[in-house]
C-alpha cells in the first residue's frame, strides 16, 4: 500500500504494510528521535506532530496518515539552527539520557503553538504523557516557559 505523505517538511511517497504502526513507519524510514518506549501511548517517547497535534506514533496507523503532515523532532530545527525550544531544553539542563526529550519537545511545540504564554500547570498539562526518570521535570517545566518568553520576544520584532 502506497502512503502520500509529509514529513518535516518533505513530500513523501512510502510503502506501508496493512496494520503498519506510524512509529515503525518512521523509525524504519530514520527518524531515530521517534523512541519505541511503552507500545501503549503511555510514556510520550513516541510523540510526533500530526498536522500540529501532538499524538502517540505508537498508536497512529501509518494508514491513517494518508495526505497528512508530520514533524518529528529532526524537523523541529538543526544543529546549526536549533528550534528555541531545542536552546531552551540545553540551557537549562532539561537534557539528561535524552530518551523522553524528542517528545518532550514536541509536546511542548504543540502546547505552544496553541497556547503563546502558558502558565506553570499547562504545562505540566501538556506534558502528562511524558514521562521523564532522569529530571524530575523541574528543568524541562523552566526550559518551556524560557523557550516561551524567547518565541514570543522573536514574533514582536
Amino acid at each position: 500500500m502506497l502512503l502520500k505523505v509529509k514529513i518535516n517538511g518533505e513530500d513523501k511517497v512510502l510503502t506501508i504494510a496493512t496494520g503498519e504502526r506510524l512509529l515503525d513507519l518512521l523509525r524504519r524510514e530514520g527518524y531515530f528521535s521517534v523512541k519505541e518506549g511503552c507500545r501503549q501511548g503511555n510514556c510520550g517517547a513516541c510523540v510526533v506532530l500530526l498536522d500540529g497535534r501532538a499524538v502517540n506514533s505508537c498508536m497512529v496507523f501509518a494508514a491513517r496518515c494518508e495526505g497528512r503532515e508530520i514533524i518529528t523532532a529532526e524537523g523541529l530545527g538543526t544543529p546549526a539552527r536549533p528550534h528555541p525550544l531545542q536552546e531552551a531544553f540545553v540551557n537549562a539542563g532539561a537534557v539528561q539520557c535524552g530518551y523522553c526529550t524528542p517528545g518532550m519537545l514536541l509536546s511542548s511545540q504543540a502546547l505552544l503553538a496553541e497556547n503563546p504564554a502558558p502558565s506553570v500547570e499547562e504545562i505540566k498539562t501538556a506534558l502528562d504523557g511524558n514521562l521523564c526518570r532522569c529530571t524530575g521535570y523541574v528543568k524541562i517545566i523552566k526550559a518551556v516557559q524560557d523557550a516561551a518568553k524567547r518565541m514570543k520576544g522573536a514574533k514582536g520584532r
